[in-house]
């Protein structure tokens, strides 16, 4: 009884954040469901054909059910990466369709196989698995990239939560907003009194009249640094004004 209540359970949630994680490409522009937003590229559209190849594997090839698609092998490392964006060739509903095609495939997986069917995932270092560990693996990974969506949603438009009932409420305009990002930003300079330090190091950098570029290379992250040797001319404390910068020497030396 606990083994058919703990997988239903475990697949009640799966089936909840699948919808959540894909809401999250909902009225953006081709543009924006595509483009790196961070530093790796993390991007909306590679994040869902992510989740969808690897579900695909885990529910699929890891049981003995390949999913009816071919995928490319987990160790082709020619096709590393390639499942973290999407071409300009592949359209966004290609993949969502792709998606839906392995939510199919892993209930039907999930549905046929008790708890503790056995299962074999060759790129762990412990291969033998049960159902219920990748019940619990993909629940988990699909929790964490749904908060990486989260994210990169909220910074493309300021959309949040998991569905349209679920955004914050209208009172919680960009007043609220700011107000309340401003009171955080308080908390944290207060906790870190180096950082009113950095920041008014930060000011003077930008206002001198000219730059030593090995000097602004390295950022100054301390006080001491307003004592940095070497530097074109004394960092001015003056008001505001252009900056002129005079770039002389390689970065690298």
């Amino acid at each position: 009884m606990i083994d058919e209540f703990a997988k239903e359970y475990l697949h009640d949630d799966l089936r909840w954040i699948r919808e959540a994680v894909l809401w999250k490409l909902d009225g953006l522009s081709e543009y924006d469901i595509r483009r790196p937003l961070t530093a790796t590229g993390t991007n909306l559209l590679g994040l869902i054909k992510h989740l969808a190849t690897w579900e695909a594997r885990y529910f699929g090839e890891v049981f003995e059910r390949p999913f009816p698609q071919p995928l490319p092998r987990w160790d082709d490392e020619a096709a590393s990466g390639t499942d973290l964006w999407a071409t300009e060739h592949e359209t966004r509903e290609e993949i969502i369709e792709f998606y839906r095609r392995v939510w199919e495939h892993s209930d039907a997986t999930i549905n046929a196989l008790p708890i503790d069917a056995p299962g074999y995932v060759p790129w762990w270092p412990r291969p033998d698995v049960k159902l219920f560990n990748i019940l619990v693996h993909i629940l988990t990974e699909t929790n964490r990239h749904a908060g990486h969506a989260d994210i990169l949603r909220e910074q493309l438009d300021g959309a949040v939560g998991t569905d349209p009932q679920s955004t914050a409420p209208p009172e919680w305009d960009a007043a609220y907003w700011e107000n309340h990002r401003a009171k955080i930003e308080q908390a944290a300079r207060a906790a870190d009194p180096s950082s009113r330090c950095r920041l008014s190091l930060a000011d003077r950098w930008i206002n001198a009249d000219t730059v030593d570029v090995r000097l602004v290379s390295r950022a100054p992250t301390s006080c001491q640094d307003l004592a940095m040797p070497n530097r074109k001319k004394p960092i001015s404390s003056a008001p505001s004004r252009p900056i002129s910068l005079t770039l002389r020497g390689d970065p690298s030396s």
